[in-house]
């Protein structure tokens, strides 16, 4: 869900990337923010942001088994329209917003593959039931940010992102409302603060998270969809070159997330993997 007119420029390869490391292929994660530097204005003028790094992350969503895994990310903004693309994501944002805008909207088309549990996995009792299909998720993102809560620089930010399965996949849909706090905390350093939910549908439950009759793991059958999981994360970014909105940067991401319910209870979460899952990644970035 793109916010995209929140964090510094040296946070945006960071904070990208961090979602495309921390979500592996196989495992759709809510995109972090990106945008300019807070209380600085912005011009409106084109960017680009490049990024790479290496993070640790779970082998599917539920597991217990972690994994390293490279990423990048290429993000910027053309002629007033913002882009995000971390891995197999696309995030757009139309709405070209007044430059130093307090109040700032986000709208945009959403394209997603979910690869989860498309290849291999460690766990033998999880790669006996067999692979899933490659899920093709369209949607749209929709948000609002304010500046000056709490201090002038900072900004709180809500957003809600809509995706359904085009390719077949679990045919269902899955939405993610977010709320995050975005704030320098020191000259070169910005940190930000978020918090999240994935709900989803009836078919994206029993396609990643039930197990047939038969299998080496307990036959279960999710009654329905809800809430998959809420999570929060911190992230940290350091501005290198000194120049906003140019030059390299680092990035510091921990994300936590916590699976809920009939996702809980599943036997690939409740006994072959684990209901609490940690990402953590750091990388290198690159604006200009």
């Amino acid at each position: 869900m793109p916010s995209s007119r929140v964090l510094p420029a040296s946070a945006l390869p960071a904070v990208a990337l961090a979602v495309a490391l921390a979500a592996s292929p196989a495992q759709a994660q809510a995109p972090e923010r990106a945008g300019p530097p807070a209380g600085l204005r912005d011009d409106g003028g084109d960017r680009l942001t490049i990024g790479f790094g290496l993070g640790a992350a779970p082998d599917y969503e539920g597991s217990n088994d972690y994994r390293l895994q490279p990423g990048g990310i290429l993000q910027g903004r053309v002629s007033g329209i913002e882009f995000q693309m971390r891995g197999l994501n696309l995030y757009t944002d139309v709405i070209a917003d007044r430059p130093g805008a307090k109040t700032r909207l986000v709208l945009g088309p959403v394209a997603q593959l979910r690869l989860d549990r498309n290849g291999d996995v460690d766990d033998p009792r999880v790669a006996a039931l067999g692979t899933r299909k490659a899920a093709v998720e369209l949607g749209l993102t929709a948000g609002i940010s304010r500046r000056g809560v709490l201090i002038p620089p900072a900004s709180l930010n809500f957003d809600v992102t809509l995706l359904r399965d085009v390719a077949g996949a679990h045919r269902s849909h899955v939405i993610t409302p977010a709320l995050s706090l975005n704030s320098p905390v020191s000259q070169r350093g910005f940190a930000r603060l978020g918090v999240s939910a994935d709900i989803v549908g009836k078919g994206f439950a029993r396609y990643y998270y039930g197990v047939a009759p038969g299998m080496p793991l307990p036959a279960y059958t999710p009654t329905g969809g809800g809430l998959k999981s809420v999570g929060g994360s911190l992230l940290y970014t350091h501005d290198l070159s000194g120049e906003p909105r140019k030059g390299w940067g680092l990035f510091m991401l921990t994300n936590y997330k916590r699976l809920q319910g009939d996702f809980a209870r599943s036997p690939l979460v409740g006994t072959a993997g684990s209901k609490s899952q940690l990402f953590a990644v750091a990388g290198l970035s690159y604006s200009l």
